[in-house]
């Protein structure tokens, strides 16, 4: 018999004498090929008892003001005979009564992988602040400069890639005729001369994109994780250099506040006071919250021109004021937003103005929060709202939860994570993440009594998929061939009995066209993507992920159209579905199926996502020889302590994958289910 130490926020629980608390631990389970991992125990029940009570605030007393919040799960930790084994959080699961007298607590333990989901909530990616250190302006010669600008350079995290938005209507569609008589339409063919020469793509109907890279560093920004650099890391170029299309609101680009100019105020210095800082030179951060008198956030009007200013916290607007302008003749004009009762720690605040016409002269915009003995304030000095369009990042990002955004990236490169000792997140492929195992011998701690060995794949099919197919391209992709754009229907070429499980992104998936030209039919270097439904009408979708790749052409440079006129690109980004447009440099895609190419026409691309990071672990569930064997053991403290679902047992001379344990910590006594190693 083992003992069991329960602690919750550093206070020690006090136990039944004879209550099993049982954790379970799984690892990407055979029936369920899509989950992430996390330990959790049974619920299990401890004594309202002096301590207990005190812990836990009486928490059957509803009456008692301040009490114990079971909405939320708190730190905890599991020690067996006095060795550390387990952190993670507990949930208090509600009371049992016997006789109107309390008599004991329900709790479930959770292990820290599940933190993740608690910690963001239901918070969505507009929510992550720090992006908008991305901001920058909207218009020709800016969309212009980041359609040249190389993605794959580092420190290139912003580019504009070669995918119209339907807003031009008929224009939008992009085709190449190089001996056409030029008009102001979609043809990309660049003749010299403007007026009816004026042809090519126009500006206002492209967007930018942002690296997938930097939003999940924004993520860890936000809630103060760090992820280990094994997946997410600037080398690992499958990721590295995967983007996603700012595009949130189908057809052009719109503020949605019905200003000419929308722009984040930036002009503070990075500093720090005594309950609060600037982290950055558009976000102040109220570090302590005690005694607070009084926040606000003052504009000195030095023109004319009012605006709207938008107060955000944490992404989300809690006041929207006039600032007025001054007279004429007057001194500049005091506008104050109060922001007392949206006070609280740990938050980030920016303010954005709406305005009209011209740019707006401040003479200064000032945040100040007074507290007992003192205050903070920090002055942009003189500023000037400019008269452009800021794209604001956090305005445009497509509408999808962080938790959801990670989950479809663990699901897209079947990736694992749990926390390590020192509290970072760590992520790697399943097939990477096994490779680090290590080998223990069980042999002699089995219940050779009991034990059972049943087929190990509940399912006689796996469907991976995107969850929007629908730009047109895809949709007549699906009409011509009657199946799905890059989805792949695994069935190990066998007709099996069981169910249909579906490994789905929540993410949209394009296919794209590589333009020939219609003079004499050769294929360009262009290629493009075109985000509306199958009538040709601007579409929404799902956020879509793509990979950028700069192409460099004389003979098929492509005409660019801005306000006045056209200019010729030698050099642009094209939207990709494979890494490289050359198979000899890289074979990965995005695709589940190893469809052809668009830019090849050939399915030499074969690295797709279900053949990189699914195959081996599918093809071994669905291996004939595979079986999922179930033993009891009573594992000895050496192992408990130390074993990780990455290990092999070893059991008479054969080695097993751990799929599930769960383990009664009083006894030691663990079941296990096991897949033997193939």
């Amino acid at each position: 018999m083992q003992t069991i130490e329960l602690y919750i926020q550093g206070q020690r629980l006090d136990l039944f004498d004879d209550e099993s608390v049982s954790l379970n631990q799984t690892i990407k389970n055979a029936r369920d090929v899509s989950k992430l991992f996390t330990d959790f125990t049974q619920t299990f029940n401890v004594p309202a008892s002096k301590t207990n009570n005190k812990i836990f605030k009486h928490y059957y007393n509803f009456d008692i003001v301040g009490g114990f919040d079971a909405r939320i799960k708190v730190a905890g930790t599991i020690e067996l005979n006095s060795f550390p084994f387990k952190d993670g959080k507990i949930k208090l699961e509600g009371v049992s009564l016997k006789e109107n007298q309390a008599y004991a607590y329900k709790i479930t333990f959770f292990g820290n992988t599940v933190n993740l989901k608690d910690l963001v909530g239901e918070d969505k990616l507009n929510q992550l602040v720090s992006l908008n250190a991305l901001n920058l302006d909207y218009n020709s010669t800016t969309i212009k400069s980041k359609l040249q600008l190389d993605p794959s350079v580092s420190g290139n995290d912003i580019i504009t890639p070669l995918i119209t938005s339907g807003a031009s209507g008929t224009s939008s569609r992009l085709y190449y005729n190089s001996g056409a008589t030029a008009t102001a339409d979609g043809n990309l063919h660049y003749n010299s001369g403007g007026g009816t020469n004026a042809n090519g793509v126009l500006w206002s109907d492209l967007k930018y994109a942002i690296r997938i890279r930097k939003i999940v560093e924004a993520i860890g920004t936000q809630y103060g994780l760090t992820f280990s650099s094994d997946f997410f890391n600037s080398t690992n170029l499958a990721y590295n250099d995967l983007f996603m299309w700012l595009h949130r609101k189908k057809g052009k680009v719109e503020s949605g506040s019905g200003t000419d100019f929308v722009n984040t105020v930036d002009g503070w210095s990075v500093a720090t006071g005594v309950q609060s800082e600037m982290v950055n030179s558009s976000t102040f951060r109220i570090t302590n919250t005690s005694n607070v008198i009084d926040f606000f956030i003052s504009f000195t009007n030095n023109s004319s021109i009012s605006a709207e200013a938008v107060v955000k916290r944490d992404g989300q607007t809690v006041a929207a004021q006039k600032v007025d302008g001054k007279a004429f003749g007057a001194p500049p004009a005091l506008t104050i937003i109060i922001l007392t009762p949206y006070v609280n720690q740990g938050s980030e605040y920016t303010v954005t103005l709406n305005y009209n016409n011209n740019s707006i002269n401040f003479s200064n915009i000032r945040w100040l929060m007074s507290y007992s003995g003192g205050s903070d304030i920090f002055d942009t000095g003189s500023y000037v709202a400019p008269a452009a369009f800021e794209f604001n990042i956090t305005s445009q990002i497509p509408d999808i939860k962080v938790i959801d955004f990670l989950t479809g990236l663990f699901k897209m490169f079947n990736l694992v994570a749990f926390l390590d000792s020192s509290g970072t997140v760590v992520v790697n492929t399943l097939d990477n993440f096994y490779t680090g195992g290590n080998n223990y011998d069980i042999s002699s701690f089995i219940d050779i009594n009991t034990s059972n060995v049943s087929v190990a794949l509940p399912y006689k099919e796996i469907v991976f998929a995107y969850k929007d197919n629908k730009t047109f391209l895809a949709a007549i992709h699906s009409q011509l061939f009657s199946y799905t754009w890059a989805k792949e229907d695994y069935t190990g070429g066998e007709n099996l009995d069981g169910s249909i499980y579906k490994v789905e992104l929540p993410f949209g998936h394009f296919k794209f066209e590589r333009i020939k030209d219609v003079a004499d039919s050769n294929n360009t270097t262009i290629q493009w993507g075109y985000c509306v439904d199958d009538n040709q009408e601007p579409y929404i979708g799902a956020p879509f992920l793509f990979y950028p790749i700069k192409v460099t052409s004389t003979q098929y440079s492509i005409s660019f159209r801005d306000i006045i006129g056209h200019s010729e690109l030698t050099n642009y980004n094209v939207p990709s579905n494979s890494l490289a447009l050359d198979p000899t440099t890289s074979k990965e895609n995005i695709n589940f199926k190893n469809e052809l190419n668009e830019y090849t026409g050939n399915t030499d691309f074969t690295d797709t996502l279900f053949q990189k990071y699914y195959s081996n672990y599918i093809t071994d569930i669905f291996n004939n020889k595979n079986r999922l064997t179930k033993v009891t053991a009573y594992l000895p403290l050496k192992i408990l302590l130390n074993f990780t679902l990455a290990d092999r047992f070893d059991i008479n001379g054969n080695r097993y994958k751990i799929n599930s344990i769960k383990t009664n910590l009083k006894t030691g006594k663990s079941d296990i289910e096991l897949l033997n190693e193939l």
